[in-house]
């Protein structure tokens, strides 16, 4: 058992991609145990989506390792698949179908047992409050139902661990506030990390916050931490404007 309560269920190492010569992310490395809700932060382009699409093998890394639950994403991708429930930032929605037969199509994609399906179906359904547009054309639904159709897709094999792409981008304040409490009660026995430049969005459900800039980690600890001295955007902004990257002739020393 402490064995199991050790394991990282998402963990990179020296984690990089290259785009020729530009550099997305650089020498990414962090350990996230069972439990925790993280934080992903950082200005646009950060490179915080990059990190993101590694960890959930959309893309492959220019160098470094990234695992999901210990299982390495370049070598073990279907198992780490199995453990893993992401939802990106404009999620894989089809406008054509309606929430029921997404949902349906998605689990017999991932050939889940049709009971075994079904008994999940009723769950994602009730836990992302979808009831009332399940036959409804994804397309006539609100930003607000798409996103909660998303996460139901996103949960629908029961993941250990779910990685969320700024997912309360476009939703108005009582949809913000539901969206937390639902992430609040899935940490209870699920992982998670969401990415957002959204200072409130990390202070609110995060026990933990990472920090990205000009794709380098630049901060990782708890939320008191980083308002230290200061306000959360006093922090912010001091990081994110070269207050603790290194020139680049620096770099090279």
């Amino acid at each position: 058992m402490a064995q199991e309560q050790a394991l990282a269920m998402i963990e990179t190492k020296d984690l990089s991609k290259y785009y020729g010569s530009f550099v997305a992310i650089k020498d990414i490395s962090f350990s996230i145990p069972r439990g925790q809700i993280v934080a992903f932060l950082g200005p646009n382009g950060a490179g915080k989506t990059t990190t993101m699409k590694i960890l959930s093998g959309f893309l492959a890394p220019s160098e470094g390792k990234a695992a999901i639950a210990g299982l390495d994403i370049a070598t073990r991708r279907l198992e780490a698949a199995r453990k893993l429930g992401y939802l990106p930032e404009n999620g894989p929605l089809y406008d054509n179908m309606t929430p029921l037969e997404l949902l349906k199509f998605f689990g017999e994609a991932r050939k889940l047992d049709k009971a075994y399906l079904n008994q999940r179906l009723e769950t994602v359904v009730s836990q992302c409050a979808i009831q009332e547009v399940l036959e409804k054309p994804v397309s006539k639904l609100s930003r607000g139902y798409r996103q909660r159709v998303g996460l139901a897709q996103a949960l629908l094999h029961d993941p250990e661990v779910l990685i969320m792409d700024e997912p309360t981008a476009g939703l108005d304040p009582n949809q913000i506030r539901e969206f937390r409490t639902n992430i609040v009660e899935l940490s209870r026995n699920k992982t998670i990390m969401i990415s957002t430049h959204i200072l409130q969005e990390a202070e609110a459900v995060a026990n933990r916050i990472l920090l990205i800039h000009e794709g380098r980690l630049v901060f990782d600890g708890g939320p008191d931490e980083l308002k230290q001295n200061g306000t959360i955007e006093d922090k912010f902004y001091s990081l994110t404007n070269y207050g603790r990257v290194m020139p680049k002739e620096e770099e090279q020393v």
